[in-house]
Formats: C-alpha cells, sequence, structure tokens
C-alpha cells in the first residue's frame, strides 16, 4: 500500500440540533474539532414524520392529477 496518500482519521464531536453530543471518527477538521449540524435526524420532518411528508402536502395526487391522461400507446 503506498504511503502518505491517506487522510487523517480522527475523533470529533457532533453537536446534534437539539444540543446534545456524540462522539465519532472522521477526516473533517483537526482532532477534537466539533461538527454542528443544521438538520438531522431528531429534527428534520423526513425522519419524524412531521408536516412535509410528500403524500401529507398532495403532492403525489397532483403528480397523478397532471399526467391521468398521458397514455403510452400501444403498437
Amino acid at each position: 500500500m503506498k504511503k502518505d496518500i491517506h487522510p487523517n482519521y480522527h475523533d470529533i464531536t457532533v453537536v446534534m440540533t437539539d444540543g446534545s453530543t456524540f462522539q465519532t471518527r472522521s477526516t473533517y477538521g483537526e482532532p477534537g474539532a466539533s461538527l454542528t449540524l443544521d438538520i438531522d435526524s431528531r429534527s428534520h420532518p423526513a425522519w419524524t414524520g412531521g408536516s412535509m411528508q410528500v403524500s401529507q402536502r398532495g403532492q403525489v395526487d397532483k403528480f397523478n392529477k397532471k399526467f391521468a391522461n398521458f397514455r403510452r400507446k400501444k403498437g
């Protein structure tokens, strides 16, 4: 294996949106760096089931209505 081609892999602290933290290993920043998240699984509607889900906004119904008459012609 070639030497000196791999990035520095070290411990960092990840700060979630609710202020909780955990330690992980990463190539981000310097050893002991802190990575503050803007979006995480505790706050984003995609994971929490909040009001922004696609089916609740009616986007699926809107798509189906828009393309209801679009059919492939049989040959």
